[in-house]
C-alpha cells in the first residue's frame, strides 16, 4: 500500500502536505510544534487535522505490518497464491485482512479440527464438490467408519464431514464481507428487559431499531444497561437473506449431496458466521459511538479549559457542604493562598450569623472582589447565603457558580498533597474552586482530563483511547495559550510540546535554585533539556520583562532574526515591542506587500503573518478575545421560573441530543437539539460550545423531578 497516496486521498490533501507532515512526525517533532512552526511545510494544517492524520498514519502502518506478516505466514504454509497476494494487497481494513487470513490461522480444537484428525477431510471434499453423480452422503460415509479414530457409525462420519464443510463456508472472506454489509444495512438491534426494575432504562424494556439508524448516544446507553445486566441485547436478521448469499457461493443444485451441504451451510451461519458478525457489528457500533462521544467530550473539554480567565481579582472560593461545613479559601490575584477556614451557613448546624461575620471579615481583610462557589452538594443554599452577604456588604462584590468536576479528584491526589501539605483535602478543594475561576487552564491541567466530566458515558468508552484524545486536547490548549516560564507549575509545563514531567520538574528546580529566567536560551542549561526539546518547546514558553522582548511572544527563537529584520523594515525597535506601541505593523506590512516582505525577511507567508500578530500584541492570550465569565449578584430558585420567561445563561455541557445551560437556579436546564436553532443541525456542537453565554426561554419546569426545559428559539 502507498500510505502517502492513501492519506492524501482520504484527507483530500495535496501530496506535499502529507509527505512533509509524515517526515516531520518521523523526525520526532510534536504536533503543536508542527502546527505552529512548520506551516509552510504542511500547508498550514491545523492541530486537530494533524492529530487525525497521525492516528490514521499509525493505523495504516500497523495494517501494512499485519499485511506482511499474513503473507509470510501463508507462504510458510505453502499456500500463498497470486490470487491471495492480490486479495491481501487490496484489503482496505484490518477486518478484511483478518477474514482473508482466517482459513490459515492456527485454530483451537474446533469441531472441524477434530473431524480432520479423524481422517474425514476427504469425505468432506467429496460431499462439498456436489457432483451430479455423487452417491448419497450417508452411503459415502460408510467407508469412513473407523473405531480406532472414534468414528463409530456412518452418522458420526457424516456429521464430522459436515462440521468441516461448515467451517470452510464460515472461513470464506467474501461471504463474511457481504454478510457484514447486509447485516449492517438491514439488521435490527433488539433490546429486551433482563430485570424487573429497569430504572433509567425503562424505555428499552421492549425496544428495536435499525442498526443503520440507531444514534450513538443510544448505543452507549444500551451497552451500559447490558453491562449492568438490566438489558439483553441482540441483532435480528432475516436468515433467508443470509442463506441466499451463502447458497450463491457454496450450494450447487441437482446433486445427492446438495441437501447435506445446505444443512452444513445453515449450521455455519447459525453457529459460526452470524454470532461472529453480530459481535463485529456490535463492536463497530460501540467504536463508532465511542469515537463520537470522545469527539464531543474533547470539544467540550477544550471550550471549558479555554474559558477566559478572571484576571487580577482577589477571589474567595467556597466549597459547599452540609454536615462537614462549607470550606473557604481566599487567594490573591496570582492564585497564592491568603487565608482558609470553615463556616456552617446551612443545615444541620445553620450558624448563619457566625458564617457571615467570618466571610465579611475575610472580604475586608483581603479586599476580596469575587466569590467562586462550587456547584456540588449544598451549592444552592451556599449561593443564597453568599447573595445575602453581598447585599449586606453593599459592595461591588459578585459571584459565579463554578463546576466542581474533578476538584475532589485533585484535592485527594498526591499532587495536591505536595502542593498543600498543611491543608486537609476539603480546603484544597476550596483553593481549586477559587483558582479555576481565576484561570481555568492553569488549574484544570492538574486534573486527569476524563475526571472533569464534560461529556457523556465517559466510563463506557475505551479508556486508553479517551485518555489519549483528551491529553491531546489539553496539550493543544496549553500550547495555543503559551506558558509563563517563571510562574508555571510542573503540571502546566509538562503539557508544553517537547517537555514531559521529568523535564518540567527540572525547569522548576532550576528556577528555584537560580531565580527567574531572563531569556529562553537559559532553558538549555536545564538538565535533560537538549537542543531538540528546546526546538519543540521554546516558542510556547514566555519570559515577561526579560532580556529580549521577543521572549514574551510566541515567535520562535529560530525566527528572531526575521522578526528583527521586520521591525527594522517597519521603523520599529525592541523598545516599541516592550512598550506595546508597535500596533500597526500589519498595516505597514500591507503597504509594502506581504509576499515581498516575507521574501525580504526570509520566511514564508504564514510565518510572517504569525510574527506580525505576535509583535502587535506581545504576551497576547487568545482567551482574552472571548466573552468574559458571567458574574451574578442575584439568585433565583426553580419556583421563580415561569413558562415563557427569558433568561441569560451559560452553556455547561453539550451532548448528542442537546445542551445543558446554567441559568442561575442551581439546576441546569436542558435545551433539546430541536430547540437550539431554526435550521437543521446534526449535532448541537455546530451551534453551541461550553462557556457560551446565551439567551434562553423557559418552556417547562418540573420541580419534583428537578427538570427544566429551555429553548433558545423563541417559543
Amino acid at each position: 500500500m502507498d500510505i502517502i497516496k492513501a492519506l492524501t486521498e482520504e484527507f483530500s490533501l495535496k501530496p506535499f502536505q502529507v509527505e512533509n507532515t509524515v517526515k516531520l512526525i518521523d523526525e520526532g517533532n510534536t504536533i503543536p510544534f508542527i502546527a505552529r512552526y512548520r506551516k509552510e511545510a504542511t500547508g498550514a494544517l491545523d492541530d486537530q487535522l494533524l492529530r487525525e492524520l497521525n492516528d490514521r498514519l499509525s493505523y495504516l502502518r500497523n495494517m501494512e505490518e499485519t499485511r506482511q506478516k499474513i503473507k509470510k505466514s501463508i507462504d510458510e504454509q505453502g499456500a500463498l497464491t497470486d490470487e491471495l497476494i492480490s486479495a491481501i494487497e487490496n484489503a482496505s481494513t484490518l477486518t478484511e485482512l483478518d477474514d482473508i487470513y482466517r482459513p490459515y490461522k492456527k485454530k483451537r480444537k474446533t469441531r472441524a479440527f477434530v473431524a480432520k484428525e479423524k481422517g474425514l477431510q476427504p469425505l468432506a471434499d467429496i460431499i462439498y464438490s456436489q457432483e451430479k453423480d455423487c452417491k448419497e452422503p450417508i452411503k459415502l460415509a460408510e467407508d469412513y467408519v473407523n473405531l480406532q479414530l472414534g468414528v463409530d457409525t456412518p452418522e458420526d462420519a457424516l456429521q464430522g464431514a459436515m462440521d468441516i464443510i461448515a467451517e470452510k463456508i464460515s472461513d470464506d472472506p467474501d461471504i463474511r464481507k457481504r454478510m457484514r454489509f447486509v447485516c449492517s444495512a438491514h439488521g435490527i438491534l433488539t433490546v429486551k428487559a433482563a430485570a424487573e426494575d429497569l430504572g433509567v432504562y425503562e424505555m428499552y424494556a421492549d425496544y428495536s431499531e435499525a442498526v443503520a439508524k440507531i444514534p450513538d448516544h443510544r448505543i452507549l446507553a444500551i451497552n451500559r444497561g447490558e453491562k449492568e445486566e438490566i438489558l439483553k441485547v441482540s441483532i435480528a436478521f432475516d436468515e433467508n437473506k443470509a442463506m441466499f448469499i451463502i447458497a450463491k457461493n457454496h450450494i450447487k443444485e441437482g446433486s445427492a449431496a446438495t441437501q447435506t451441504v445446505r444443512l452444513a451451510a445453515e449450521d455455519a451461519y447459525s453457529r459460526l458466521i452470524f454470532p461472529s458478525i453480530e459481535r463485529e457489528i456490535r463492536a463497530e457500533l460501540t467504536q463508532r459511538a465511542s469515537n463520537s462521544a470522545i469527539k464531543v467530550f474533547s470539544t467540550n473539554l477544550k471550550q471549558l479549559i479555554m474559558q477566559p480567565p478572571l484576571k487580577d481579582k482577589v477571589t474567595l472560593g467556597l466549597d459547599p457542604g452540609y454536615r462537614t461545613g462549607c470550606k473557604v479559601a481566599v487567594v490573591d490575584a496570582t492564585g497564592k493562598v491568603l487565608d482558609t477556614g470553615v463556616i456552617y451557613p446551612v443545615p444541620p448546624k445553620s450558624k448563619v450569623d457566625e458564617a457571615k461575620a467570618i466571610i465579611k471579615n475575610l472580604v475586608k481583610k483581603h479586599n476580596v472582589e469575587v466569590f467562586a462557589i462550587g456547584n456540588g452538594t449544598a451549592s444552592h443554599e451556599t449561593e443564597m447565603f453568599a447573595v445575602e452577604v453581598i447585599k449586606e456588604l453593599d459592595s461591588k462584590l459578585s459571584y459565579m457558580v463554578v463546576s466542581e468536576a474533578g476538584a475532589s479528584v485533585y484535592s485527594a491526589s498526591k499532587l495536591a498533597a505536595e502542593e498543600f501539605p498543611d491543608y486537609d483535602v476539603s480546603l484544597r478543594s476550596a483553593v481549586s474552586i477559587a483558582r479555576r475561576l481565576q484561570d481555568p487552564l492553569a488549574e484544570l491541567v492538574k486534573i486527569e482530563p476524563k475526571a472533569i466530566g464534560v461529556g457523556q458515558y465517559q466510563h463506557d468508552m475505551p479508556q486508553s483511547q479517551l485518555a489519549s484524545a483528551l491529553d491531546g486536547v489539553v496539550e493543544s490548549c496549553v500550547n495555543s495559550v503559551g506558558v509563563d516560564l517563571n510562574t508555571a507549575s510542573v503540571q502546566l509545563l509538562s503539557r508544553v510540546a517537547g517537555i514531559g514531567t521529568a523535564v518540567a520538574k527540572n525547569i522548576v528546580a532550576f528556577r528555584e535554585e537560580n531565580g527567574k529566567f531572563y531569556n529562553r536560551r537559559q532553558l538549555l542549561k536545564v538538565a535533560k533539556l537538549g537542543p531538540k526539546a528546546f526546538e519543540q518547546c521554546a516558542g510556547f514558553l514566555k519570559v515577561t520583562d526579560g532580556d529580549n522582548p521577543l521572549d514574551n511572544t510566541c515567535v520562535h527563537p529560530e525566527s528572531y532574526s526575521a522578526a528583527e529584520k521586520l521591525l527594522k523594515l517597519c521603523n520599529y525597535t525592541d523598545k516599541d515591542i516592550r512598550s506595546g506601541t508597535a500596533k500597526d505593523i500589519s498595516q505597514r506590512v500591507a503597504l509594502k506587500g506581504e509576499a515581498q516582505t516575507a521574501e525580504k525577511i526570509g520566511v514564508g507567508l504564514p510565518t510572517l503573518q504569525d510574527i506580525v500578530k505576535e509583535l502587535e500584541r506581545p504576551g497576547r492570550d487568545p482567551r482574552d478575545e472571548l466573552p468574559p465569565p458571567m458574574l451574578r449578584q442575584e439568585i433565583m430558585s426553580m419556583e421563580d421560573l415561569k413558562s415563557g420567561m427569558k433568561l441569560k445563561g451559560t452553556v455547561r455541557n453539550v451532548i448528542d441530543f442537546g445542551a445543558f445551560v446554567d441559568i442561575g437556579v442551581h439546576q441546569d436546564g436542558l435545551v433539546h437539539i430541536s430547540r437550539i436553532t431554526d435550521r437543521f443541525i446534526k449535532h448541537p456542537s455546530e451551534v453551541l460550545k461550553v462557556g457560551d453565554i446565551v439567551d434562553v426561554y423557559v418552556l417547562s419546569v418540573d420541580t419534583a423531578k428537578k427538570r427544566i426545559s429551555l429553548s433558545i428559539k423563541k417559543p
